[in-house]
């Protein structure tokens, strides 16, 4: 294996909040999925079951009308009936049962994306940090769930010592992810990546969630990894110290049936 590493052979449990097999690269993504493209996709169908369950959920929160509430728990099923033609539910009653638990009262249950955060940590001598997940063996740059309390950059900095053993310092955001409409996982969710530095530290990979650690340059990097094509070239331009933009999901005129043909 490429690049420094520690390993605990330990097996543990992994985030949804981690990008998996991202499918291309920004700019084949950016005109969208619908019909105008031919048949949908897995990824289409679980992004329009996620909205109308969200929109659903949000209904039954603000809702007191028992018609209402009946309206919404019929886009519910519509909404399970399209998660399970995408092969991410068993079945569809049990599919509107747990959406069902996750109904609040009022703001609480407004339906908004998760969020979570990224870090390209990059050494001075060009390379990354990567970490290995315990459960799926998959490489990525540390990643995890924002908490309450903390800022998106604070929780970044947490992540990466409790993954990683390494002290790191922000540097600046350099992307925003919509996880749904890239495809890598089957939430809502919206991933905040910022380029960070180390300061201090050493390799010590995470007992539960983490293979292994380490450091790799980009024609050594490990396998399999998850979405380089999305988030390489971008990283390292970043480590080798270009004040890159910040990547995002361009707008879409038509979010839902947008067609190429449009945008000229």
């Amino acid at each position: 294996m490429s690049g420094e590493s520690r390993s605990t052979g330990r097996v543990g449990p992994q985030g949804d909040a981690r990008p998996f097999d991202a499918p291309s690269p920004p700019s084949e993504l950016e005109e969208g999925h619908g019909p105008e493209h031919g048949p949908p996709s897995e990824i289409d169908l679980v992004r329009w079951s996620e909205a109308l369950s969200a929109i659903a959920k949000t209904g039954l929160g603000f809702s007191d009308n028992l018609y209402e509430r009946e309206r919404f728990e019929e886009v519910l099923a519509v909404a399970a009936d399209i998660r399970v033609a995408s092969g991410r539910a068993f079945d569809t009653d049990t599919q509107v049962v747990e959406w069902m638990k996750q109904v609040g009262s009022g703001v609480p249950g407004y339906v908004t994306p998760k969020v979570a955060v990224g870090a390209v940590v990059g050494d001075e001598d060009g390379r990354i940090l990567l970490v290995q997940r315990s459960d799926s063996g998959i490489w990525l740059y540390p990643t995890g769930w924002c908490d309450v309390g903390y800022s998106a950059s604070e929780v970044v900095l947490k992540e990466v010592w409790e993954e990683t053993g390494i002290e790191a310092e922000v540097v600046a955001p350099i992307a925003i992810f919509d996880g749904l409409r890239l495809g890598f996982t089957g939430i809502p969710l919206y991933s905040i990546v910022f380029a960070c530095r180390p300061i201090g530290g050493e390799l010590n990979p995470h007992p539960l969630e983490c293979r292994d650690v380490g450091w790799f340059a980009e024609d050594e990097l490990p396998e399999p990894l998850a979405g380089a094509d999305l988030w390489r070239t971008h990283a390292f331009r970043a480590i080798h110290g270009e004040q890159v933009p910040v990547w995002f999901d361009p707008p879409r005129r038509r979010p839902w049936r947008e067609h190429p043909a449009e945008e000229d």
